[in-house]
């Protein structure tokens, strides 16, 4: 049986070029690929682009209300139908935009189509609320992997801290595409906390506004 493989990182871990690295050893060895992206990642519009200044062409981009099943057993026949190969791998670029459905779907392709897939994301937003497709995938894929980046003070990045115009800010709409509307910085937690003046600035907060209270004494 294959299984779903969620590859997760901050931002500037090397997310898509693992996967493009990936892309080539499959093919490297004449083992046939397909990449797919989420149409609201309008970054490279349908192209995945690394850091690096590698990019490709994605075979598929996905809309919200498809499912992926279907859209995998369509390129299978299509592939089929033109090569007679089979298809090796289903990559996943950005799939934190997926819907917990189509998390679901790629699930459904690993174990029942038997086909491995390696979706790579980030696990949560800049306010460190999870995004739905990485929590579901954090929930059922069978093996769970860290790409690791440095934050600005040497340590490890865990949060995806927002900037607009240069200043970090914590309020607005889950989803704002990097160097579209806003940028972006890794930050360690110690980072995070200190831009935020002291507070994971998660959504579900109820008094987020509030300075912290004093720290219990555990000695």
């Amino acid at each position: 049986m294959a299984k779903l493989y969620f590859r997760y990182g901050a931002m500037n871990s090397g997310k898509s070029t693992a996967l493009l690295q990936a892309a080539h050893n499959y093919e490297e060895r004449g083992q046939r690929v397909v990449l797919l992206k989420p149409r609201i990642d309008t970054k490279g519009h349908d192209s995945i682009v690394s850091r690096l200044g590698v990019s490709r062409q994605v075979d598929i981009v996905i809309d919200p209300a498809d499912n992926v099943v279907q859209v995998v057993a369509e390129y299978i026949d299509s592939l089929q139908a033109e090569t007679g190969e089979p298809l090796a791998c289903v990559l996943v670029d950005e799939s934190q935009f997926l819907t917990p459905a189509q998390v679901d779907d790629l699930f459904v392709v690993a174990v029942q189509v038997n086909i491995p897939v390696l979706a790579y994301g980030i696990r949560t937003d800049f306010q460190t609320v999870a995004f739905p497709g990485s929590r579901r995938l954090l929930e059922i894929a069978h093996s769970v992997e860290e790409l690791k980046t440095i934050c600005r003070c040497g340590k490890k990045a865990v949060f995806n801290a927002r900037l607009a115009d240069g200043v970090f800010i914590f309020d607005g709409d889950q989803v704002a595409i990097d160097g579209v509307d806003v940028t972006y910085e890794s930050l360690c937690g110690e980072c995070y906390l200190g831009e935020s003046g002291g507070r994971l600035a998660a959504k579900h907060h109820a008094k987020d506004m509030e300075p912290p209270g004093p720290h219990p004494d555990f000695s």
